[in-house]
C-alpha cells in the first residue's frame, strides 16, 4: 500500500472521501515527488470523531505516564531506525541541504524520548498538595490531559514541528488530529507509519494533509476540538485564534519573528561572522526565530560587514543531497517569489544591498536563491520591520547601548534575539532588556527540547518544549475535601 496516497484516521490507511488530491515538489528540480491526498471537511469529521472517542471511551487517557512513556520511546526508536531515509525524503519534499536534515530527525527523535521521561515523572508526583487557610480542609491539584488537540504545522521544519506538538500531547495523554503543510506533507505520511507500527490504540493520532482552507480550517472551527496547537503565520494564527474563540478553545500560537542580534564592538569578528550566518542562512533563512536584523557597534561595523560578504560568497548552493552544499532551494516557487519582492522593495526603500538577493545563472531548475545582504537599512523600510522568510539579513549600525536596545525592541514581533560580547556582564544585563521569549547570549539559534519555546507580542501565545510544553496539554483540576467530623451547620444547625 502507498501511504502518501492515504489518509491516517482511526488506526487505519484510508483514501480521502472526495478522492482528490494534490502534488509535493521536490523544490530542487520542481520534480513530482507524490500525489497526496487532499483531505475536507468530511475528513476532518472523521479524524475529529476517532479522535473524540479514543479519549472519551478509549485507555490512552487512563494509561500511566509509564506506559505511554513505552510507546513514545517506542516512536523515538522507530525514527532513528529510519533516520537517513527520513533525513533524505526531508531534503527532497523541503530542500534543506542534508546535514541539516539529519540533525533535525535527531531532535525530532529525541523529542519524543525527552516527553517519555516527562510522562514517567508525572507518575512520581502524581498531586501538588496545597496548603489552605481553614484546617477543616484537604485540597490538593492534579493534571489531566486537555482532551483532543488539532495541531496544524509549518513547512519549515516538517517532523521536528510535528515531534514538538505530538509527543508532549501523547506524553500528557492527549488524543491528537495532526494536519501538516501541504508543501511538506512527506515525512508527517512517514511519522503516521511508524506510529501505527508501535500499535497506539485506535484514534489516539489521526494524520490527514489537505490545504489550509479545506483542512486545516474544518479542523480549527470543529466544535470537538479542545485544544488547537498551531505553529506558522501572523495571519493565519489570527484566524485560528478566532476560530478558537467560538468556543474558548485551549490555544497555543507560535508566530512569525524579525529578531535582533546586537553585536558589540568587543566581540570575537570572526565568532561574529559565523552567528550571523547560522542566524540567517540556516534553512534558507525559513526560520521564524532567525536573526534576520544585526545591529552592530559602529566601532566593529565596516569590517564586519566586509568579512560578512566575503564568508557569504564561499556558501555552496544547490540540490541538499550534493556533497557541501550549506544552502539549497526555497521551499516554492511561490515563496522564493516572496523573498524576490521583498529584496526589490527593499532596494527601493533606499537600503543598500551589499551581497546576493539573486536567482544564481547555473541553477535553472529549483527555487534557488543567493544569499541577501542588506546595509544602512532604514527602521521604517518593510526590510527590516516585516518577516522575509528567506536568506536576507539587514544590517544596521549604533552608538550605544540604549540606542541598540531601543532598536532591537522596537518590532512587534518578540520571539528571540540575539546578543554577543566579550562582556558578559553586558551581555546579561542586555538579555534581560530585550522583549523576546527566547534571548541567545554569544550564538544564535541553538533549540532543546528541555527548554522553553515561544516568544512575546505578536509572535505567539503559549510556550513548547520543556516542561513548559507538557502542562500546555494538561488541565489544571483543584481538588478540596472536608474532612471535619462536625457539621458545617451553615444552614442546618
Amino acid at each position: 500500500m502507498d501511504i502518501y496516497q492515504h489518509l491516517y484516521i482511526d488506526g487505519q490507511w484510508r483514501l480521502p472521501v472526495r478522492q482528490q488530491s494534490f502534488a509535493s515538489f521536490d523544490p530542487s528540480d520542481e520534480s513530482v515527488l507524490a500525489q497526496v491526498p487532499a483531505a475536507s471537511a468530511e475528513d476532518i469529521e472523521l479524524a475529529v470523531q476517532a479522535a473524540r472517542r479514543a479519549f472519551d471511551e478509549g485507555p490512552w487517557p487512563r494509561l500511566s505516564g509509564a506506559e505511554r512513556a513505552t510507546l513514545l520511546r517506542a516512536i523515538a526508536a522507530g525514527i532513528r531506525q529510519r533516520l537517513p531515509q527520513l533525513a533524505e525524503l526531508e531534503v527532497r519534499d523541503n530542500g534543506k541541504p542534508l546535514p541539516e536534515a539529519q540533525w533535525d530527525i535527531a531532535d525530532a527523535a529525541g523529542c519524543f524520548d525527552y516527553y517519555a521521561g516527562l510522562a514517567e515523572a508525572a507518575d512520581v508526583v502524581p498531586q501538588q498538595n496545597i496548603e489552605v487557610s481553614d484546617p477543616h480542609f484537604s485540597c490538593w491539584v492534579e493534571r489531566e490531559p486537555v482532551g483532543v488537540v488539532g495541531a496544524i504545522i509549518p513547512w519549515n521544519f516538517p517532523l521536528l514541528m510535528a515531534a514538538w506538538k505530538v509527543a508532549p500531547a501523547l506524553a500528557a495523554g492527549c488524543c491528537i488530529v495532526l494536519k501538516p503543510s501541504e508543501l511538506t506533507p512527506l515525512t508527517a505520511l512517514e511519522l503516521a507509519a511508524i506510529v501505527h507500527a508501535v500499535g497506539l490504540p485506535a484514534g489516539v493520532f489521526n494524520l490527514v494533509t489537505g490545504l489550509g482552507a479545506d483542512a486545516g480550517a474544518p479542523l480549527a472551527e470543529h466544535p470537538l476540538v479542545d485544544k488547537l496547537a498551531f505553529t506558522g503565520s501572523v495571519p493565519t494564527g489570527r484566524r485560528i485564534m478566532q476560530a478558537a474563540s467560538r468556543e474558548i478553545k485551549n490555544l497555543s500560537l507560535e508566530l512569525g519573528g524579525k529578531s535582533p542580534f546586537i553585536v558589540f564592538a568587543d566581540s570575537d569578528l570572526e565568532a561574529a561572522v559565523e552567528w550571523i550566518m547560522f542566524g540567517i542562512f540556516w534553512n534558507q533563512g525559513q526560520v521564524c526565530s532567525a536573526t534576520s536584523r544585526v545591529l552592530v557597534e559602529r566601532a566593529l561595523y565596516p569590517v564586519l560587514l566586509e568579512r560578512l560578504v566575503e564568508q557569504t560568497r564561499k556558501i555552496r548552493i544547490g540540490h541538499g543531497l550534493d556533497e557541501g552544499v550549506l544552502l539549497g532551494p526555497l521551499v516554492s516557487a511561490g515563496q522564493r517569489d516572496k523573498v524576490l519582492s521583498a529584496i526589490a522593495d527593499g532596494q527601493q526603500s533606499g537600503a543598500r544591498l551589499a551581497y546576493g538577493g539573486e536567482v544564481p545563472a547555473d541553477l535553472d531548475k529549483g527555487y534557488f536563491l543567493t544569499p541577501a545582504i542588506f546595509a544602512e537599512v532604514p527602521v521604517d523600510s518593510a526590510l527590516w520591520c516585516e518577516e522575509i522568510f528567506g536568506p536576507v539579513v539587514c544590517l544596521r549600525a549604533f552608538d550605544s547601548e540604549e540606542e541598540a536596545l531601543c532598536l532591537a525592541n522596537d518590532s512587534v514581533y518578540g520571539l528571540a534575539a540575539a546578543v554577543m560580547s566579550q562582556d558578559l556582564a553586558r551581555a546579561e544585563r542586555v538579555a534581560r532588556r530585550l522583549r523576546a521569549g527566547i534571548v541567545w547570549i554569544n550564538c544564535s539559534q541553538p533549540t532543546f527540547s528541555e527548554a522553553p519555546w515561544g516568544g512575546y507580542k505578536q509572535s505567539g501565545i503559549g510556550r513548547e518544549l520543556g516542561q513548559w510544553g507538557f502542562d500546555s496539554y494538561r488541565e489544571v483540576k483543584q481538588i478540596t475535601r472536608y474532612d471535619s467530623a462536625q457539621a458545617w451547620g451553615w444552614y442546618i444547625k
